[in-house]
C-alpha cells in the first residue's frame, strides 16, 4: 500500500496556528503590518498578515523592503561565476577589482564575512541617504576599513557585498541590478522583485518605542551598496525565491551548489552558539532543526526567510518597522509550527532501478583498524559509509567517471574512496583518504600500514 501524499492545502488546525502566530507577531511587535507565508515540496500553501497602511491590508503581493537578503541574491550571481568558470572562489579581489581596501580578501572570505572588512560604509547612515554620496568603490571606506586581518575571524560586513557587486559587474559587463533581473529574477518568475519600489508596497515606519506613534522613514537608493540591501519584494516571489534555495534551478544555480553555499563558512562565536555563515547564506539552528536562508532590515523595513531541507518546509515573514518584531523568530515559527501540526510524510521505499553486481558484493561490513563500518549501496551507483553503533565518522560518496567515489559530507567530504584489488583480482580493501578499511579486523593477511603481528589476536 502507497503511503497518502501530503495536501498542497495545509489542515485548518494549521492554518489557525499560523494566523496565530502572526498575529502575536504583528501585535506584540507593534507593527503597522506583517505577512507570512509557508512553502512546503516547493509550493506556496499558506500566507497570512495583520495589518497594513494607509486603508490597504496587506497581502502576498505588497512589496516589502528586504535588506539583506538581498546579499543572498548577490551570492547566487556569484557562485554562477564560479561554476562558470569565471573566477575561483580563493581568487584574491585583486584578480579582479582594483580596491586597495580589500585587496587581499578572497571570494570566498567576502561572502562569508571573514574579509576582515568593516561592517558600515563610509559615514553618513548609509541606508539612509543618497548612493550619489558614495559614487564609486573608493567612496565606500572611510578611514579604517580593516578592522580584522583577513580570514582570521567572522566580522558582518555590509561593504564586503558591495564589492561583491562590483565583481559581478565587472566580470559581466553589465549593470548589478540588470544582471540579477537576467539571470535569478526571470528564470525564477520573481516579476514582484525590484530596486525600487512598485505599487502596491508597504510604507516603511519606525515605531515610537514608548508611544504607538509611527514616524515615516526614508527610501534611499542605496547605489554602490545596493548589492548588500537594496532589493524589495513580496511574500509570494520570495516563496519562489525558498524553493529555489531548496533544490536549485539549472537555469540559475544547481543543488550542489547550493549546498555548497550552506555550508559553515566562519568558526562560530561563543560557548552557545545557534547560527553561523556560509557563502551568502546565513545558518541557524531552531528548535533542534537546522535553517539556512537570511534575515534583513532596512529603515522602515525588517524580513527573513529560513529553509528547513529535512522539513522540505520554508517561513517568510515581513513587516514594516524599524524595529520591534522579532522577525527572524516569526520565520522559524512558521516552520516549527507546519512541522508540528503536519510532519513531513515520507516518500515511498522502493528498489534500485539496477544494482551492479560488482557494486554490491562491496556492501556490508568492513573495517577501520578494529572498528567496525558499514557500507550501503545507494542510487546512481553512490556508497554511504557509516560506524557500526553509529558513533563515528559517517560520510556519503559520490560516483565518479573514473571509477573512485568523493566524499559528499562529515570528516570525508572532498576525500577519496578507492577499491583496491587484491592479488587475485577481486576487491581487497578500501582506500578512504589514505586510511585502509579491511573485510576482517586487522586479519595478518590484510594490507594495513605498520604491518599487523603474524600471531595474530590473542589473550592477554
Amino acid at each position: 500500500m502507497t503511503a497518502p501524499e501530503e495536501s498542497a492545502e495545509l489542515l485548518p488546525d494549521t492554518r489557525r496556528a499560523l494566523l496565530h502566530r502572526i498575529a502575536v507577531g504583528q501585535s506584540e511587535g507593534r507593527t503597522p503590518s506583517l505577512v507570512g507565508a509557508v512553502v512546503r515540496e516547493g509550493q506556496l500553501v499558506w500566507t497570512g498578515a495583520r495589518g497594513g497602511t494607509d486603508g490597504q491590508t496587506s497581502g502576498a503581493d505588497t512589496q516589502y523592503r528586504i535588506g539583506s537578503l538581498t546579499k543572498t541574491f548577490t551570492a547566487v550571481l556569484v557562485m554562477r561565476l564560479r561554476d562558470e568558470g569565471l573566477l575561483d572562489l580563493g581568487d584574491p579581489l585583486a584578480k579582479h577589482l582594483e580596491v586597495p581596501e580589500a585587496e587581499d580578501a578572497t571570494v570566498a572570505q567576502l561572502l562569508a564575512h571573514t574579509s576582515g572588512l568593516a561592517a558600515e560604509a563610509r559615514g553618513p547612515w548609509w541606508e539612509r541617504t543618497p548612493g550619489a554620496l558614495r559614487p564609486d568603490t573608493a567612496d565606500l571606506f572611510g578611514e579604517r576599513p580593516l578592522v580584522h586581518p583577513a580570514g582570521r575571524r567572522h566580522h558582518y560586513s555590509n561593504t564586503g557585498f558591495a564589492l561583491l557587486g562590483a565583481l559581478v559587474e565587472r566580470l559581466r559587463g553589465a549593470p548589478w541590478g540588470d544582471v540579477l533581473a537576467r539571470e535569478v529574477l526571470e528564470p525564477l518568475g520573481m516579476t514582484r522583485t525590484s530596486l525600487a519600489p512598485r505599487a502596491p508596497h508597504a510604507e516603511g515606519w519606525a515605531v515610537h518605542p514608548w508611544a504607538d506613534v509611527l514616524l515615516p522613514e526614508p527610501a534611499e537608493d542605496t547605489g554602490r551598496m545596493a548589492p548588500a540591501g537594496q532589493l524589495w519584494s513580496t511574500a509570494a516571489d520570495l516563496a519562489r525565491f525558498a524553493a529555489f534555495l531548496l533544490d536549485g534551478d539549472e537555469r540559475v544555480l544547481g543543488a550542489a551548489t547550493l549546498a555548497e553555499m550552506r555550508t559553515p563558512g566562519a568558526p562560530p562565536e561563543g560557548r552557545d552558539w545557534d547560527g553561523g555563515y556560509g557563502l551568502g547564506v546565513q545558518l541557524a539552528r531552531r528548535d533542534g532543526r537546522f535553517l539556512h536562508g537570511h534575515v534583513g532590515s532596512m529603515p522602515g523595513f525588517l524580513a527573513a526567510l529560513w529553509v528547513s531541507a529535512d522539513d522540505r518546509l520554508a517561513g517568510i515573514a515581513l513587516a514594516n518597522a524599524t524595529s520591534g518584531a522579532s522577525i527572524a523568530t516569526v520565520a522559524a515559527d512558521l516552520v516549527r509550527i507546519t512541522a508540528e501540526h503536519e510532519p513531513r510524510i515520507p516518500g515511498p521505499w522502493r528498489p534500485l532501478p539496477e544494482a551492479d553486481p560488482a557494486l554490491l558484493a562491496l556492501t556490508g561490513p568492513w573495517y577501520w583498524g578494529p572498528t567496525p563500518f558499514l557500507l550501503r549501496l545507494r542510487a546512481d551507483r553512490g556508497l554511504e559509509l557509516s560506524p557500526v553503533g553509529g558513533t563515528g565518522r559517517a560520510s556519503r560518496f559520490r560516483a565518479e567517471p573514473d571509477g573512485t567515489w568523493t566524499g559528499l559530507d562529515g570528516y570525508y567530504a572532498g576525500e577519496t574512496l578507492c577499491i583496491v584489488a587484491g592479488e587475485d583480482g577481486a576487491p581487497g580493501h578500501l582506500d578512504l583518504g589514505t586510511f585502509v578499511l579491511t573485510r576482517e579486523p586487522y586479519a595478518p593477511a590484510d594490507v594495513v600500514p605498520g604491518g599487523v603481528d603474524p600471531d595474530g589476536w590473542r589473550p592477554r
